[in-house]
């Protein structure tokens, strides 16, 4: 009977399952994936693609930035939402932009999104979802409006209304209520800002303002904080305190009786003597 032989070419490698075994055994715990949140979204309407994300930026659960950028340039008439690390969002999609425009010089023709989804899921696969980014890829090229979510194992999606991120199903439920074929560019970026509103109020990860995004075959325009829900409001009362002060609302003063300890000492003269201070 042949001796089983040991699989050396290309594919997934489970060895680390007995180093992770072994580690547990031990009471040493394992890595956790860590916890991310966003609200980003994408749909087809009549005349091209809305994408839509909200602006909060989270370090665990601190709230590290209010109005953070989630919608990133790929080119001219492309642009990639990014839900996860936001380092590994901001870099993945500047690494691709850049290698979009090295293949649009190359080949002299405007550049497709289904060139960019390609560039991005085997990047993405390549390590095999270490790099934190879920991505919703959305643009107008000579074949059209596309639209495409990209998970971090590198798997794609192609449908015409997408949602992302921690907040995800609340705004899959706006889409799936509301979303029809055809839609007017003002019921499109009315139905995304809803769909992100969504996210907004019903997921702590999301949060802050809508950021919208229209593409058309002529046109993109970026509507930076196009809705802001979450505006400070004035406060009831103004604190004008000069600097090096606190102000205080109540003074009360009281007297302090001090009692000393007071020791006489005999003098040679009957029992007269000196009060001696023992302060």
């Amino acid at each position: 009977m042949a001796a089983a032989s040991v699989y050396s070419g290309a594919g997934f490698d489970f060895t680390n399952e007995i180093r992770n075994n072994f580690l547990t055994e031990r009471g040493i715990p394992l890595p956790k994936a860590t916890s991310t949140g966003t609200t980003i979204v994408g749909c087809l309407f009549k005349d091209g693609i809305i994408l839509g994300a909200d602006t909060r930026a989270t370090e665990g659960p601190i709230v590290a930035d209010k109005n953070c950028e989630k919608i990133h340039y790929i080119t001219d008439n492309i642009r990639c939402c990014g839900a996860g690390t936001a380092a590994d969002t901001e870099f993945t999609t500047a690494l691709i932009s850049s290698n979009m425009e090295l293949h649009a010089l190359s080949t002299g023709r405007k550049p497709r999104v289904v060139t960019a989804m390609t560039m991005l899921k085997q990047m993405l696969f390549r390590y095999q979802g270490h790099i934190g980014a879920a991505l919703v890829l959305g643009g107008v090229d000579v074949t059209g409006p596309q639209l495409f979510t990209i998970h971090p194992h590198g798997s794609t999606d192609k449908l015409p209304y997408v949602t992302m991120g921690s907040g995800s199903l609340a705004a899959m439920a706006v889409f799936e209520a509301k979303w029809r074929p055809n839609l007017e560019r003002a019921e499109a970026l009315d139905l995304v800002s809803a769909a992100i509103s969504a996210g907004i109020f019903n997921d702590l990860g999301s949060g802050s303002n809508v950021d919208a995004c229209v593409i058309t075959a002529s046109h993109t325009e970026m509507l930076r904080n196009f809705v802001r829900p979450n505006e400070r409001v004035q406060k009831e009362r103004s604190y004008t305190f000069r600097r090096g002060t606190t102000e205080f609302k109540k003074e009360e003063v009281r007297a302090l009786v001090v009692e000393e300890d007071v020791t006489f000492i005999s003098g040679g003269r009957g029992t007269e003597g000196e009060a001696m201070d023992t302060s």
